[in-house]
């Protein structure tokens, strides 16, 4: 195991396969925070304090996994700042940072449906037949992903009491998940859309694309996609 301080918040650790095999763990152990790769991950935050003086964040951490092919695999740890602990006017900065990037996906995205062969209307159109006004909070959107993994990995970090409704799609070679606000507040919400951006794209925030996935993707996990990938 071999640990290298990168900065006062931030460590890298290296596990071989040798060491994967004699842990009995692997990638997957990781991704979907097992009972053997949360101890793993706490010796190997004592043994970063105790070699290269590590201080363990107070609130959270960021876990980032790399895998090396034939090599292992790299952990990266970094301190998260709680949201919680922000102060009234940074949350409303937030918040709106969030209602732009969803209303500018809108803009884009907006008459993408008709490129892909359907007939469906501009943005604003899409908007006026959800009967949503031009400003108002957009509470769904749709995410692609590389892979199978990299959603896994974003269900694992999602709080379990996140009361938002999921669903998981394939469609050609990408996988989509279409996330809406449901029981959730707002804050919680925006928090899981933001950070759904670290392991996929935003694909589109209407309901347009959402109709284009029923019809052309595959739908994997109908309802409470998160939960049962979370679980998986």
């Amino acid at each position: 195991m071999k640990i290298e301080r990168v900065d006062d918040k931030t460590v890298k650790c290296f596990l071989s396969n040798e060491e994967l095999e004699e842990y009995d763990i692997d990638y997957k152990d990781f991704v979907l925070r097992s009972e053997k790769a949360k101890e793993i991950v706490k010796e190997i935050i004592e043994q970063a304090t105790e070699e290269v003086g590590y201080k363990p964040p107070q609130f959270a951490f960021d876990l980032q996994i790399m895998m090396l092919p034939d090599q292992g695999l790299v952990l990266t740890f970094s301190e998260k700042e709680p949201f919680e602990g922000r102060e009234g006017e940074q949350i409303v900065e937030y918040l709106k940072q969030m209602r732009n990037v969803l209303m500018q996906a809108r803009e884009k995205l907006g008459t993408a449906a008709g490129s892909l062969g359907g007939e469906k209307g501009t943005s604003s159109d899409s908007a006026a037949q959800d009967g949503k006004a031009p400003g108002a909070r957009p509470d769904y959107a749709i995410f692609a992903f590389e892979d199978l993994g990299s959603v896994m990995e974003y269900a694992s970090a999602m709080p379990a009491n996140l009361r938002v409704q999921s669903s998981l799609y394939k469609w050609k070679d990408l996988f989509y998940l279409y996330l809406k606000k449901g029981g959730a507040s707002y804050e919680r919400y925006s928090r899981a859309c933001v950070q759904a951006l670290e392991f996929g794209e935003l694909y589109a925030a209407d309901e347009a694309h959402l109709l284009l996935l029923k019809e052309h993707g595959e739908c994997l996990i109908a309802e409470k996609a998160l939960k049962k990938l979370r679980l998986s």
